[in-house]
């Protein structure tokens, strides 16, 4: 048994038996794994491209903002909700906003505010919520959130939401 490596003839038929199996491994294994996993991106693929059409029915101007500009404009509660009530499908008389003063706490400046939704569906608070937070991502959040619902009525809300807003 010590001798085998030593014999020629096993080195004849192992070699062409490996190189063989090659395709077959290939065949079998390799390429239906790489078929799934090309199944799976594409379907990844397609998913990202509807939420970026999805985006663009939203703000139809977002492609256009470039990032040149190092100052943000000029943040107004009154002309950000007005717009995103807008993309909610939100009548201007179901919603107010008061905002307050502009102050400097702990070396940072901010504004709070007040947007009450009144007589909205769950769907439309949830993406009038999302949709204003996703504009300004580092800049806004939402610190309090009050939901009331209306008695007798199936899906009807009214809503508060108290916001910050970080310069």
């Amino acid at each position: 048994m010590r001798e085998l490596h030593k014999n020629p003839m096993l080195y004849y038929l192992l070699i062409p038996v490996l190189v063989g199996m090659w395709p077959l491994l290939v065949w079998g294994v390799y390429l239906p794994r790489a078929e799934h996993g090309r199944e799976i991106e594409g379907g990844l693929c397609v998913q990202g491209q509807t939420s970026v059409l999805e985006i663009l029915k939203i703000d139809p101007d977002r492609p256009n903002m470039t990032t040149t500009n190092p100052m943000p404009p000029e943040f107004s509660y009154s002309a950000a909700v007005t717009r995103v009530a807008n993309l909610c499908k939100i009548p201007s008389s179901g919603w107010g906003c008061k905002a307050g003063k502009p102050m400097v706490a702990s070396g940072k400046k901010r504004q709070d505010a007040r947007v009450k939704l009144t007589a909205v569906s769950i769907s439309q608070a949830a993406k009038f919520l999302t949709t204003i937070q996703s504009m300004w991502p580092s800049r806004l959040t939402c610190e309090n959130l009050k939901l009331q619902k209306k008695k007798g009525m199936p899906d009807q809300w009214d809503v508060d939401f108290s916001f910050l807003y970080y310069y």
